[in-house]
């Protein structure tokens, strides 16, 4: 009886899962895939659940399956679901909680935005905001503590410069953090004193943290929030994966929660920051991903040096504009050596933030020695932003299989001071696309976001015109390091999920892959480059699932 029950219930139990299947058929669509790594037009896409079934190419008769939902796609463009190959989310997330300093045109203005921050958030015990750049002012000097302490006395304030590498505090956050004319900045810092040795209220890399050890943390609460808001933003932009630049073992906990929540909105691929707490021991427990594919971790992020911004960028030689000063490493050789060593001993892509060109040179070389020792080359280990490079190093990122995950819109956001910085010479190996992709490296895009906007039709943007959004200058900054629309789409889709090694699973529109992708009324390839930028996106779908939408496009059945 038992033996006839339990038959019995095999066709129940199959029909269950079969009822459960969703296929859905998107049709009259202007889509653009890759196929082989090339671009390949497409009019209509069916897939089950979270699955592609079939692309149906132009010209190919569309067969709508059984049972099928079928959307019209009225004629909307469809891409794979874009990728940031570098983003910092928690951090994003908490900015949109926090003082948006992004464009500020003045000291004077910074700290009015930030006098009306605190009046509508009278209960915050700290001021905290993001986004300032001297760069933009047109004193183009770094802030001072006075001109917050007339409208913040007695309550403390901490600004993050824009790429994070700086960061501004009142004298009431110096106080609480002991700082007087004789502290000293630890090795990889810098505290910006007067004439007179006094601290100006502004400190360089390894500094801030004689700031923000007095801050008191987000709760995990608090950071759920702002990975929930985070990715809910990025959705709306067009991304649909990010890979996340430096998390930590606490960080890892909340995603594997928000997966098991179902609450991911966009997929995730952490990179585990050194040094950051246990993370010897989290490497010890080998990569790891859901079963969904909607969080992963197989790689870790260190940094080399600063930023070019705030004269943090390591050189080989002095900064044009600042005699004496080469910049900073903000880990000694053999620091840096043994974090990498033990990731990729541990099997881990190592993915290594480096912009001057002191830095990206050393990282090379350690790379070059510890593949071979590791046998890893097949981990396509990575240098996060390559900004500036030696011409001689260019060819060795192809030779090595070094990923150069680089941020275009850093390019367009520099382009007032990186000649200033660097001079006419070293110039020609920075931000050098053209140069790196016709010495066979590969390209993965990203946009370093808070540091700019996560937005990556402003990366697509500049990384095919090498303008700003005013077009400016005329015919493009360097306009020989441009690329083409084809392979400014390719380092934000197949290329970007290459470097995450993510590429048979998204990245392209192909039967058995994920379903990720997204709608947009205006075509990548025909519309003028310099409107790309303003590009919007209509719909958002993850793993076969509208996860945004700023219009309904209406079922043809």
């Amino acid at each position: 009886m038992k033996k006839n029950i339990f038959i019995s219930t095999i066709p129940l139990l199959l029909l269950s899962t079969q009822l459960m299947a969703q296929t859905t058929l998107i049709e009259n669509i202007n889509g653009y895939t890759f196929i082989d790594k090339s671009l390949t037009q497409f009019s209509a896409i069916s897939f089950t659940d979270d699955t592609i079934d079939k692309v149906y190419h132009l010209g190919e008769v569309v067969e709508v399956p059984n049972d099928a939902l079928v959307i019209d796609g009225q004629g909307q463009t469809m891409l794979p679901g874009l990728i940031d190959a570098h983003g910092h989310v928690i951090g994003y997330g908490h900015s949109l909680l926090r003082v948006d300093l992004v464009n500020t045109t003045s000291e004077l203005d910074a700290v009015n935005r930030t006098i009306t921050y605190a009046k509508d958030n009278p209960s915050m015990s700290w001021v905290l905001g993001r986004g300032w750049n001297q760069v933009q002012w047109s004193n183009n000097s770094y802030p001072n503590a006075k001109s917050l302490d007339a409208a913040f006395p007695n309550k403390p304030v901490w600004l993050r410069r824009v790429d994070g590498h700086a960061g501004w505090a009142n004298s009431k956050a110096m106080a609480l953090a002991g700082i007087t004319a004789a502290s000293k900045a630890p090795t990889g810092g810098e505290i910006i004193k007067d004439k007179n040795g006094q601290p100006t209220g502004v400190f360089i890399d390894n500094a801030m943290a004689l700031i923000t050890a007095s801050i008191t943390q987000p709760t995990p609460i608090e950071d759920k929030i702002a990975l929930k808001r985070a990715m809910h933003s990025l959705a709306s932009l067009g991304l649909t994966s990010v890979h996340d630049a430096g998390i930590e073992q606490k960080d890892i906990a909340l995603y594997k929660m928000l997966a098991s929540e179902g609450n991911m909105t966009i997929r995730i691929n952490g990179m585990l920051y050194l040094p950051s707490k246990n993370w010897q021991h989290q490497l010890e427990q080998g990569p790891y991903r859901t079963k969904d594919d909607m969080f992963a971790v197989n790689s870790v992020k260190i940094q080399a040096d600063g930023a070019l911004g705030s004269r943090g960028a390591s050189l080989i030689n002095d900064y044009s504009d600042h005699s004496g000063h080469k910049g900073l490493l903000l880990h000694d050789k053999k620091t840096l050596q043994h974090y990498i060593d033990f990731a990729m001993n541990a099997g881990f892509q190592v993915n290594t933030h480096a912009i001057g060109d002191n830095a990206n040179k050393l990282i090379l070389d350690l790379y070059q020695q510890a593949i071979k020792q590791s046998k890893s080359k097949a981990l396509r280990h990575r240098i996060e932003h390559a900004q500036v490079l030696p011409l001689e190093d260019i060819p060795r990122f192809s030779s090595l299989n070094v990923i150069a995950s680089m941020q275009a819109t850093h390019a367009t956001s520099d382009k007032n001071m990186a000649v200033t910085r660097l001079g006419e010479k070293r110039i020609l190996g920075a931000y050098a696309w053209r140069k790196l992709l016709d010495s066979n490296a590969i390209i993965a895009a990203g946009s370093d976001f808070p540091v700019e906007s996560p937005n990556p039709f402003f990366g697509l943007h500049a990384s095919i015109t090498r303008q700003d959004h005013k077009n400016l200058p005329v015919g493009g900054w360097y306009a020989d390091q441009k690329m083409t629309r084809t392979e400014a789409l390719r380092s934000f889709t197949i290329d970007a999920a290459y470097a995450g090694h993510q590429e048979k699973l998204i990245g392209s529109l192909e039967a058995g892959k994920k379903a990720d992708f997204i709608l947009l009324t205006d075509d990548l390839f025909t519309m003028p480059e310099s409107q790309i930028w303003q590009s919007q996106v209509l719909q958002t779908w993850v793993a076969g699932k509208k996860v945004f939408s700023a219009i309904d496009v209406p079922s043809a059945k």
